[in-house]
């Protein structure tokens, strides 16, 4: 029986929720230094003296090394993780003459213990000659205060989407402003690495063992590998359980970087684990876009041009935020037929942390640009939101469809999810609701939020490492293993990697093995990100069982005396075609391959070509407070079709968590800084985000369009909530309201911004 599709419990969890997990903060590393680093403790600022001689006298304190130690080792800048940065935007992995933003490395203290350590690191006094902070993103497009002065400007990127947009021909334009707040990622486990030297082995070179809650162990050590100049034989990152990362830990960071070196300066093992102020104030954050949109159209509700300009925040040092825009260009029209669209952005360095790719990464900031226009149309005109997306949505027969930014969509039924929403909602019914409330003047009011969304996953396509091997135990019991260059952080790719096994070779799900996260054991790894799991590690494992399979067959064709074009492999058993009572089973198989010196063994060849589209629409329902600007989240719908599902509680799971992400943002979450760039929004006091009590339990739908692009049909799931919800939720607020005066909010919805957008309105 296959399981495809089946909803199958996660095997990873036991492990997890009994504390038999393997997370680098509980590895024992015997006589290992613990890593705390001085930060800067202002936004923009030379640095006139570090003195470090009071720290260092400190008991257990094994050394305190700061740029000049760096740089006489012959190390400074770390590498530039995007090549089409400006090579003249270089971090240094310690600070050396300049800080940029709160929380810059400026020295890293090894001491015996953390604790020794953070006494030690408190008492490193920094002199500081204070320069006038850059936060304000429109601030730094002037270039009155210049973060690179050698570089002359502090915008870095600049892009351009789709042809410059004809709005002659609409009957209505409507323009508004629109922020997609910086966010911070806050994983449950935030940054935490290791690194030991091994001892020289017979040919007199040491090698380095360097563990990392990342999202991709190889990506990882070809960035050690180009910091220290060393050959990849000479390192092994080993990735085990990982806490969550959701994008921020697909990149590396000094703070992992250096422990290699601090390892050798101190001749023992270092670790290093952030506090979450640490990682507030210094994993990268996302978002961080001012979107200024203009969409128009004919009174009877159809979308003829659609515009939109960009300004990105891309922190003080350029990393993949700075190139966020690129993505938002190639979904900038969603999920609607509008060929009459442009979007120009400009990206610019601040006096802040590093933006980077989180949950959705561009994709997100475009529907949520789109979606805010659709709505905004739709109360000019007088039309329910609803029927002008029916209007505009692109068709299911229009498939392929190519955008009007030149981005080819490869399956959907847009037209299709927006029914399904709207009869399990009652829509209709809703709406009725909120015109009594409306009629009645009640103090709470009722609003009704629509997404209608695409996004692309695994964007660029591409391969993943996958093999899978079939192997019997002391007891004679077939076993597989599974190999996978993938690196989960909370998708549960054991299960789904041994569901896919299981389903093609008929091998008992219970006697798999998924093996990851370990360059000496896995022959290649790319980033896990993007959505890409399934489609691409997912289909190699499926393609690397399919290798096993016809290997099998070959052998079984000689067991049965018959043709292998006529070996059937079903239920786990290998007959001839219309013989079904005589079998051979797996065993048999794996006896006869190990007499004949041959592995059961195979390795997938897929390579995709480019990226997916998964799609779908959301429904938020909301309860105001006009008087107290209080917003509650009642109902949330969403339909989401990602192709071919393998595991449809695996799928249900990360549109929960998606969903929860994106009410976040609508609601709650936005890193604050004031105006000399000190971060007022440090910790889980002062940065807000739902917890189970504060959203509601979610009604999905799956649809399924599945892809052409791979063999399982199977397109992302991880970010798809994310990115419908959180236009949803802000159109529902807006929609409470608007009947009263109210055209705008902008996110997080707080009470308070919606008090003031209704007092704006008296």
């Amino acid at each position: 029986m296959g399981m495809i599709g089946e909803r199958v419990l996660r095997t990873e969890d036991p492990d997890l929720v009994t504390g038999r997990g393997t997370f680098i903060d509980n590895l024992d590393l015997p006589g290992a230094g613990h890593v705390v680093y001085v930060r800067s403790s202002v936004a923009h600022a030379r640095l006139i003296n570090i003195d470090t001689e009071t720290a260092s006298s400190l008991p257990g304190v094994l050394g305190i090394f700061t740029s000049t130690d760096l740089k006489a080792d012959g190390l400074n800048f770390v590498p530039i993780d995007m090549p089409l940065l400006p090579a003249g935007i270089r971090r240094p992995a310690l600070a050396d003459d300049t800080v940029r933003y709160v929380g810059e490395l400026i020295a890293a203290v090894v001491a015996e213990s953390r604790a020794q350590a953070v006494d030690a690191a408190e008492q490193v006094f920094v002199d500081y000659d204070v320069l006038h902070a850059v936060v304000d993103p429109e601030e730094a497009l002037a270039d009155q205060t210049l973060l690179f002065p050698e570089f002359g400007t502090n915008t870095i990127v600049n892009l351009e989407a789709g042809q410059t947009a004809d709005f002659s021909q609409c009957e209505v334009v409507v323009s508004q402003r629109v922020i997609n707040q910086r966010i911070a990622p806050s994983p449950l486990e935030g940054r935490v690495a290791a690194s030991r030297w091994e001892e020289a082995g017979p040919d007199g070179v040491s090698r380095l063992t360097h563990w990392q809650a990342c999202q991709g162990a190889h990506p990882i050590r070809n960035q050690l590998c180009a910091f220290y100049d060393l050959p990849a034989e000479q390192i092994r990152v080993i990735t085990p359980d990982v806490g969550g990362g959701f994008g921020a830990k697909a990149f590396f960071y000094p703070e992992d970087m250096l422990l290699p070196w601090l390892a050798k300066r101190v001749k023992r093992a270092v670790r290093y684990t952030e506090t979450r102020t640490e990682s507030m104030n210094g994993l990268g954050h996302g978002r961080g876009q001012i979107q200024d949109i203009r969409i128009g159209g004919t009174r009877d509700g159809k979308i003829l041009a659609y515009d939109m300009q960009v300004i990105q925040e891309a922190g003080a040092y350029a990393r993949f935020g700075a190139f966020l825009p690129f993505m938002t260009g190639r979904m900038l029209t969603g999920t609607y037929h509008i060929p009459n669209a442009y979007m120009s952005s400009r990206s610019v360095v601040t006096n802040t942390v590093p933006t980077i790719a989180y949950r959705g990464a561009g994709r997100p900031e475009a529907a949520a640009a789109i979606e805010r226009a659709v709505d905004l149309f739709a109360v000019e005109i007088g039309i329910d939101p609803a029927r002008v997306r029916e209007i505009n949505l692109v068709a299911k027969d229009q498939f392929p469809y190519t955008n009007g930014t030149g981005t080819t969509y490869d399956s959907g039924d847009y037209p299709g999810s927006l029914e399904q929403l709207l009869d399990v909602s009652h829509y209709a019914q809703l709406r009725d609701e909120q015109k009594q409330r409306r009629d009645n003047n009640d103090r709470v009011q009722l609003g009704l939020g629509l997404a209608v969304y695409v996004e692309i996953t695994a964007m660029s396509g591409g391969s993943e490492f996958g093999f899978v091997e079939v192997t019997t135990n002391d007891n004679g019991d077939v076993h597989a293993k599974v190999i996978t260059g993938t690196t989960p952080y909370g998708q549960g790719h054991r299960t789904t990697w041994a569901m896919l096994v299981s389903d093609r070779l008929g091998i008992p799900f219970e006697n798999i093995t998924v093996i990851h996260g370990d360059t000496d054991t896995v022959k290649s790894s790319e980033v896990t990100g993007g959505s890409r799991s399934v489609q691409i590690g997912g289909t190699n494992v499926w393609r690397a069982a399919g290798v096993v399979a016809d290997k099998a067959r070959q052998i079984a064709s000689r067991l049965l005396e018959a043709s292998v074009d006529d070996i059937v492999l079903e239920d786990g058993r290998f007959h001839v075609a219309g013989t079904p009572a005589v079998t051979r089973t797996w065993a048999d198989i794996v006896v006869t391959a190990q007499a004949m010196g041959e592995r059961l063994d195979g390795e997938g060849d897929f390579a995709q070509a480019s990226g997916t589209f998964p799609s779908g629409a959301h429904l938020a329902v909301v309860e105001v407070d006009t008087e107290t600007g209080k917003v509650k989240l009642r109902n949330m719908y969403a339909v989401d079709d990602a192709g071919r599902i393998v595991n449809t509680l695996l799928a249900e799971g990360q549109v929960h968590g998606g969903l929860a992400q994106g009410i976040g943002q609508a609601l709650y979450e936005e890193f604050i800084y004031d105006a000399d760039g000190n971060p007022l929004t440090g910790n889980f006091a002062d940065y807000g985000f739902p917890s189970a009590a504060e959203v509601p339990s979610f009604v999905t739908v799956h649809m399924e369009s599945p892809s052409p692009m791979n063999d399982l049909g199977a397109k992302g799931i991880g970010e798809s909530g994310t990115i419908g919800a959180t236009p949803a939720v802000q159109n529902a607020v807006v929609d409470a309201l608007s009947h009263l005066g109210v055209r705008h909010i902008d996110m997080p919805c707080t009470a308070e911004r919606v008090w003031r957008a209704l007092e704006a309105t008296k």
